[in-house]
């Protein structure tokens, strides 16, 4: 396999002999605010131009949608690929939305497994921060809170597991238990809202998913690039953490 990070949660991933295009946020550097329910609204995002040209990145078989929020996906996304590309998202709200842009393709991926190019792909599960405190902000602003994880499987490849938006919480370790991956991409960057509550994985989650999963090589994700960010790729690299690897934007890691 060969996971190519592009920008924030935007990674193309080679599997089975298939491109994905992971969360494809397109926009150029500082093109949309910060969010205002979020650390640093005054600061412009994305913090960071794109690696490589969008005519590349959306070169791929397949698009993964996580979840419907603007630091995953946007309009300039939706307007450059293909409309008959396969198009998997987590459930039946993603994909009228996703329809309203005229992609023919739609699947919603089953926590059962979907069969895709030899592969089968699972939707996993997690908490876009703290369930309890993080839900109900999330839907006072009109915000969808659930997110998933995928994890790609196939007979002769090593399991992949993308884990998405999520902190370091039982359902990332059902999730470790059921599948045993081999490679593990967390999303790192402990983006935060006011309070200081966090929605994803920092340091301490990344220690202990290393700790949990010691077989496993840990890719962090997500990094350095949205304005809500309260660790950055430094900050996971002085952990010095021997089975975690924070690659720069456009750097491809092979497995």
């Amino acid at each position: 396999m060969k996971i190519h990070q592009i920008r924030n949660a935007t990674l193309i991933v080679t599997f089975n002999g298939t491109r994905y295009l992971i969360d494809p946020w397109l926009l150029p550097k500082e093109a949309m605010p910060g969010f205002d329910s979020a650390v640093n609204p005054h600061i412009r995002q994305p913090r960071c131009d794109l690696p490589i040209s969008i005519e590349e990145i959306v070169d791929v078989d397949a698009v993964i949608l996580t979840h419907w929020h603007p630091d995953h996906i946007d309009e300039l996304a939706l307007g450059a690929l293909q409309k008959d590309l396969p198009f998997f998202v987590q459930s039946e709200n993603d994909r009228a939305l996703i329809q309203k842009f005229k992609f023919t393709d739609v699947r919603i991926l089953d926590k059962g497994g979907t069969p895709f190019k030899g592969s089968t792909l699972f939707k996993t599960g997690g908490q876009h921060g703290r369930r309890e405190i993080i839900k109900p902000i999330c839907e006072s602003i009109g915000m969808p809170y659930d997110a998933m994880g995928i994890v790609f499987s196939a007979p002769g490849e090593k399991t992949l597991y993308i884990a998405g938006d999520t902190i370091w919480c039982p359902e990332v370790q059902t999730a470790l238990d059921s599948f045993h991956p081999a490679v593990v991409v967390v999303n790192a960057c402990a983006a935060s809202v006011t309070s200081g509550e966090k929605l994803i994985m920092g340091t301490e989650d990344v220690s202990a998913l290393a700790e949990y999963a010691k077989d496993a090589l840990i890719i962090a994700s997500h990094m350095d690039t949205v304005s809500h960010l309260t660790v950055t790729r430094a900050d996971i690299r002085a952990l010095n953490l021997r089975n975690v690897i924070v690659p720069e934007d456009g750097e491809i890691i092979t497995q």
